[in-house]
């Protein structure tokens, strides 16, 4: 595929952070293929990850092809951006098309990124997350490189107010060890091992952050158990359920 549009915008998001001196800090690349399909399924905490999930790959010199849904290809702005970078829409009303495009993409070589929490986690910690992921590298013969990140939220996220021009935010993005699906194997049972990896890998990246609240009002985007003021896990489940029930 002609990679018009990719380029250009990975640059401009390179530029922007520079230009607000955001620090990012990418590791674990080593375990990104740098060359043939492989499925990066990350953790969601806010509305720009998708491109810092994007960064993580970019020492392997590999493009991600994320699953995004329909509404965003539809949009009068968005929509051109997501397909000229051959992102894949995705109807919820008719999965099956975009799980069987995604799954080409990575028999092709390619390199497929999924948020498989769905949604972003209020709580900051990893969700309960959907199958999808371990499915199609199963069904593609591809692994599946487990990605955290840490720090995003601070720029946008569900329910506080968009800062995308916020400066000197430290923005941490690991990759860590690949799992390796095959056909005979449990989903159910490998979603549960990529979900404890997740968690490891957000649990270290918390750690090592180098920032703390500047104060009390500040404290919003820590997670509870680590003293901040973001919803417990059960909290975020009840107010994602009120969201749905308003739908």
């Amino acid at each position: 595929m002609a990679e018009i549009v990719y380029p250009p915008v990975v640059l401009a998001a390179k530029t922007m952070f520079r230009v607000l001196d955001n620090r990012l800090r990418v590791t674990g690349t080593e375990h990104v293929p740098r060359t043939g399909g492989a499925v990066i399924a990350c953790n969601h905490i806010g509305y720009l990850d998708f491109i810092f999930c994007g960064l993580g790959a970019q020492p392997a010199k590999r493009l991600v092809r994320f699953m995004a849904k329909k509404e965003i290809f539809d949009n009068r702005i968005a929509g051109p951006l997501m397909r000229g970078m051959h992102h894949i829409p995705v109807d919820r009303g008719a999965g099956k098309a975009s799980y069987d495009e995604a799954v080409d993409r990575l028999r092709s070589g390619e390199v497929v990124g999924v948020f498989p929490e769905a949604t972003i986690s209020r709580s900051f910690t990893i969700k309960p997350i959907k199958s999808g992921a371990v499915r199609m590298a199963a069904d593609a013969g591809v692994p599946v490189v487990p990605m955290a990140l840490w720090g995003t939220q601070r720029l946008w996220t569900k329910g506080r107010p968009k800062e995308l021009t916020k400066r000197h935010v430290p923005i941490h993005i690991h990759a860590g060890e690949p799992l390796r699906p095959t056909p005979g194997d449990d989903p159910d049972a490998l979603s549960s091992d990529l979900r404890v990896r997740l968690q490891a890998i957000l649990d270290e990246l918390q750690a090592g952050y180098p920032d703390r609240p500047a104060g009390e009002d500040d404290r919003w985007w820590l997670p509870a158990h680590l003293g901040g003021t973001a919803p417990t896990p059960e909290e975020a489940a009840a107010l994602d359920a009120k969201g749905r029930d308003r739908d």
